[in-house]
């Protein structure tokens, strides 16, 4: 296809901003229900009696497939296409919810949360938003990328404390059907307005120069494509540090404060609809801290932010057990408010890194990294409330996520450093951007 570059470059609008706007609501779709699951652990285990343990195996299970997935995900919009993807993982997504009010055995719970959650959340959240940034942006990558993840933030902002509400009221049933119902909504959005590549509409990416040339068509099946970046990534140490580092982000969010700050402040006598009001604000700080991160990314070495994002998130963790108690005081805030800005501010430097070290192939290895970030969050989450029913306090899994947090600044550091790294990581470690 013959592209004209010189009408794109005069228009006042270009549709990579209405496809950045239709998967920012689509990953609100998508974190509408991985939100829930920390307002609704009360209310399930004071209906069914199921201990804490069994419900953090199926929020492990959960957080475990949404990484696993993203990979194989990225490939499959390569493709087939974002659209088709993302509509199924949305279905998948409200299938789960909604199939969720017929449980009446624990076994249901790991299907429906686990497993169908698991895999329609995989299938977009982060690797929809790089994919995005990628294929249709050149200029302002990394503030596209901030405001997309910042897009799982803004769902939780919306769905918690109506997660919560509805099930202190009206019941936990009620709660999970409205997470099903947006999930829905978002289908007919994503199905008109998303398109593959700037091409289809006939324009170049957004700050793209005029000699730009449209990637060619993806060959090869899905599976092996995700599986060939993940072998041609596990020979460099960059990937190797992303990905540990990125467990640990996963870790000491989703793991650890997405899924348990909820009961661990119950513990201390805080009802569940004010801790999910607490929650909900880091979801508010997460906006500005991830969208203010990705513009950083575009002006400064990306490792250095990753550091001190680590570093402060660290330091959080450590102090937390001394802030937890029944009401909410100025200490906890100035947590909430410290965490929120930390929470996903690691994706856009992260993503960074990626596309530096791995070229083409960075969005599929980005991810294999994010797996990492679930994995590590699948097994935070299922550590962390065996810990709680072991010694009757979370304080331990606080401390423990506190250290790991200062592991991850001293791989952060050392990406690109090895001679596996990319050319220009060799050649310029301390500037990503000339």
């Amino acid at each position: 296809m013959t592209l004209d570059a010189r009408p794109t470059t005069r228009r006042r609008f270009h549709p990579a901003w209405a496809v950045a706007a239709v998967a920012f609501v689509a990953l609100i779709g998508a974190a509408g229900f991985r939100a829930a699951p920390g307002a609704l652990m009360v209310p399930l285990h004071d209906e069914f009696g199921w201990s804490t343990s069994v419900m953090s195996l199926a929020v492990s299970i959960n957080l475990l497939l949404f990484g696993l997935t993203a990979p194989f995900a990225a490939a499959l919009m390569d493709k087939f296409g974002i659209r088709q993807v993302v509509v199924v993982a949305l279905s998948l997504v409200a299938l789960g919810a909604g199939g969720s009010v017929l449980m009446t055995a624990s076994w249901q719970l790991l299907v429906f949360w686990g497993v169908l959650i698991g895999l329609g959340t995989g299938s977009m959240a982060l690797v929809l938003a790089a994919t995005i940034a990628n294929r249709w942006f050149h200029a302002r990558r990394g503030l596209v990328m901030g405001i997309l993840t910042a897009g799982s933030a803004t769902g939780q902002l919306i769905f918690l404390p109506v997660v919560a509400h509805l099930a202190d009221s009206a019941g936990w049933r009620q709660a999970s059907l409205v997470v099903a119902v947006a999930a829905l909504a978002v289908v007919p959005l994503v199905w008109f307005v998303v398109r593959d590549h700037p091409h289809e509409r006939g324009v170049l990416p957004y700050g793209a120069p005029a000699d730009h040339v449209p990637p060619a068509p993806v060959t090869g099946g899905a599976a092996r494509r995700a599986i060939e970046g993940l072998t041609y990534a596990s020979k460099h140490w960059s990937f190797w540090a992303l990905a540990i580092a990125f467990a640990i982000c996963g870790a000491t969010t989703n793991g650890l404060i997405g899924i348990h700050f909820i009961p661990s402040a119950h513990d201390h006598g805080m009802s569940s609809t004010t801790a999910a009001g607490l929650l909900a604000a880091v979801g508010v700080f997460d906006i500005i801290g991830t969208i203010a991160s990705g513009w950083l990314t575009d002006k400064f070495d990306p490792r250095m932010l990753l550091v001190l994002y680590y570093l402060f998130r660290g330091l959080g963790l450590l102090l937390l057990p001394q802030l937890l108690a029944d009401s909410v005081h100025p200490s906890m805030i100035l947590f909430i408010v410290i965490y929120g800005l930390d929470w996903v501010a690691t994706v856009p430097p992260t993503v960074a890194l990626c596309r530096e070290a791995f070229g083409d192939r960075g969005t599929i290895v980005f991810g294999w990294v994010f797996a990492s970030h679930q994995i590590g969050a699948a097994v935070a989450a299922l550590g962390a409330g065996v810990i709680r029913d072991t010694f009757g306090t979370y304080t331990y899994a606080w401390w423990a996520g506190g250290a790991l947090c200062a592991i991850a600044a001293v791989l952060s550091v050392m990406v690109g450093t090895g001679p596996e790294s990319s050319a220009r990581a060799e050649a310029a470690l301390p500037a990503l951007e000339k």
